[in-house]
């Protein structure tokens, strides 16, 4: 399945690499696509905020985001690297960076896993032809576990702060633009670090922040706005479905339906990662959004979690209805419109896809 959404290895250009890259991405991703939707369904119906809320049901919502979710990308990461072994290793690993973080571990478990399969592929190719018969077992799995274990240990200590860096400095990068009245430029940082998965540190590490310092002021605030839009990611989405490659679209529906109403954004995030140019569709998407909450002066009173269009329209003060619909309707349009030029308008196939 993994194979599927990782394009073959041909090809030495950027744009070559680039597109492999994001296949790999999405490759780790896509196959766990019904773990996705379970998770976005479970928190759009039993949230605090949800249609059903139930603290009972809603007790699965972290546990699935912070664990199930990146040990099965991690898994399904080393798998693609060195098979049922690599597998192995890969969820091991990522459990380092599933204890050593506080936030979901999403782009990490991409990183980890991969890593310690490819690491333990190294391992066996010393040891190929040099193991004593009857001791190729334990030799295998004792190799295997120790280099789990390692990479496991080093995502307490080292990768996952690594990570953490990345994710900080991208924060830092929107609060630059925030901080000096460039938010229209900040779809430039968000969209991209959305799509691999640092849409809550963004959120709620940066503009969740400024948005309640602006709102105790003003009574709302427009940055609760900038990440949280569904409507680029359902832009994309729209496009995939009528545009896209026809092995993808039954899949389409489900996750346009978790995104816009579940408020669950993730589950956009590898159609993204399959074709990497199309974060420019997200990025003009976020950036017309942006553009038509400044002009219109809308702004919500608290952060939308999740950034479904009910919470959009629960957090909205009155008066503001019409700014903030046409801000979700433009950024879809414009995302969609540019999402289907990316896709060609369908003519492109897989084989002949460009970036």
């Amino acid at each position: 399945m993994a194979e599927l959404y990782a394009p073959p290895d041909q090809g030495a250009g950027i744009k070559a690499r680039v597109q492999r890259f994001g296949g790999h991405l999405s490759g780790m991703v896509m196959p766990n696509i019904a773990a996705f939707i379970a998770w976005g369904l479970i928190t759009a119906l039993f949230f605090e905020h949800g249609w059903l809320p139930d603290e009972r049901f809603a007790a699965l919502i972290d546990p699935m985001s912070h664990v199930l979710l990146p040990v099965l990308i991690g898994y399904t990461g080393g798998r693609m690297v060195h098979g049922q072994r690599g597998a192995v290793v890969g969820a091991v690993a990522t459990m380092g960076l599933v204890v050593g973080a506080d936030t979901p571990m999403f782009f990490g478990a991409m990183l980890v896993g991969p890593l310690a399969a490819y690491l333990l592929k190294l391992l066996d190719g010393l040891l190929d032809g040099r193991i004593r018969p009857g001791f190729e077992m334990l030799v295998d799995n004792f190799g295997a576990g120790i280099v789990g274990a390692a990479v496991a240990l080093a995502g307490v200590v080292a990768i996952g702060p690594v990570v953490r860096i990345f994710t900080d400095a991208a924060g830092s990068g929107v609060r630059f633009l925030v901080e000096h009245s460039l938010l229209p430029a900040a779809a430039v940082l968000i969209e991209p670090a959305k799509v691999l998965f640092l849409n809550n540190a963004v959120n709620h590490g940066v503009l969740g922040p400024l948005g309640i310092a602006e709102a105790s002021d003003n009574g709302k605030s427009i940055l609760f706005m900038l990440e949280t839009n569904p409507g680029p990611g359902f832009g994309i989405l729209l496009a995939y479905l009528v545009f896209g490659p026809a092995a993808l679209r039954p899949s389409v529906p489900a996750a346009m339906a978790i995104q816009f109403l579940g408020g669950i954004h993730e589950i956009y995030f590898p159609y993204v990662l399959m074709k990497p140019t199309m974060v420019l569709a997200a990025i003009a998407g976020g950036a017309a959004g942006i553009v038509t909450f400044m002009v219109t002066g809308v702004g919500l009173i608290a952060t939308p979690s999740p950034g479904s269009i009910f919470a959009y329209l629960a957090e909205t003060p009155r008066g503001d209805y019409f700014g903030v619909l046409a801000g979700v309707v433009i950024s879809a349009i414009v995302s969609f419109v540019v999402g289907s030029l990316l896709l060609g308008f369908g003519r492109l196939t897989r084989g002949d896809e460009d970036l």
